[in-house]
This record gives structure tokens, C-alpha cells and sequence, in this order.
């Protein structure tokens, strides 16, 4: 679990602005909800809530490495900081562009899932979850 969780660390904070006339995409077809599609979000956007690419991609980034981690809050008893952890994932879920929301969201819950049943980590389910994110960051931010 410790290469995994440093592969993870590795190949996300690997992140940089997109090229010029690059678009981003998401690399899993994810079904959108009828209601966000007809209704336009603050984050329909190419980066969402974020002012820049730059921005997006550095907080989309460490969020999904840090969400591999909570589970080493929660055994270390650091309450707080793992509070504090979930809040910001979750936040960083509600800021992200309309094309990962729904794969950024799954993330975030499959990662706090993984704080009671560690199972999530040595099961894959965190791996299957953190893929269209990997693969919307390498896109859009390499």
C-alpha cells in the first residue's frame, strides 16, 4: 500500500499548466445528472471555480494525493487534521470543472469510505476511483 500511495503522490504532483490550445477533457465517460446538465454551475467552466489552470491543477492535484493519506490521519488519532482533510476535499469537489465532478466526488467518497474500511485500499476501489482524475490531470495538466 506504501509504493502505491507514493506512486500515487508522485504522479499527481507532476502537474503544471496546460499547453496553449490544448482543451480539457475527461478520459471516462461519466454520466451527468439531467439537472447539473441543464443548469449551468459556477464551475462549468474549463477549471471550474479556479481562476487559473495553474490553479486547478495544483489543487485538484494535491486534494487527490491527499485523499490516499487520510487513512494515515485517522490511525495516527489526528482528528482534527483529518476533519480539516475531508473538509477541504470536499470543497475542492464542489470547485472542480462539471467534466470530473462526478469522478472527483466519487474519489472523495470512496477515499473517506476508506477511513473505517481499509479494505477500499487493498481492494482497488481507491486505484479505480483515482483514475479519471489521474487521467483528467494528465490531459489538462502536463
Amino acid at each position: 500500500m506504501t509504493v502505491t500511495v507514493l506512486f500515487a503522490a508522485l504522479a499527481l504532483t507532476a502537474c503544471s499548466a496546460p499547453q496553449a490550445g490544448t482543451t480539457p477533457s475527461s478520459a471516462a465517460a461519466t454520466p451527468v445528472p439531467s439537472a447539473a446538465a441543464a443548469t449551468p454551475s459556477k464551475s462549468s467552466g474549463p477549471y471550474g471555480e479556479f481562476p487559473t489552470a495553474a490553479a486547478a491543477c495544483a489543487q485538484i492535484s494535491e486534494q487527490a494525493t491527499g485523499a490516499t493519506l487520510l487513512p494515515l490521519s485517522a490511525a495516527q488519532g489526528k482528528t482534527a487534521e483529518l476533519e480539516q482533510a475531508k473538509n477541504e476535499l470536499a470543497r475542492t469537489a464542489d470547485m472542480v470543472p462539471d467534466s470530473i465532478k462526478a469522478d472527483f466526488a466519487r474519489l472523495s467518497q470512496v477515499a473517506v469510505a476508506g477511513v473505517k474500511d481499509q479494505t477500499v485500499f487493498s481492494s482497488g476501489k481507491l486505484q479505480d476511483a483515482m483514475a479519471p482524475v489521474q487521467a483528467w490531470l494528465a490531459a489538462n495538466c502536463a
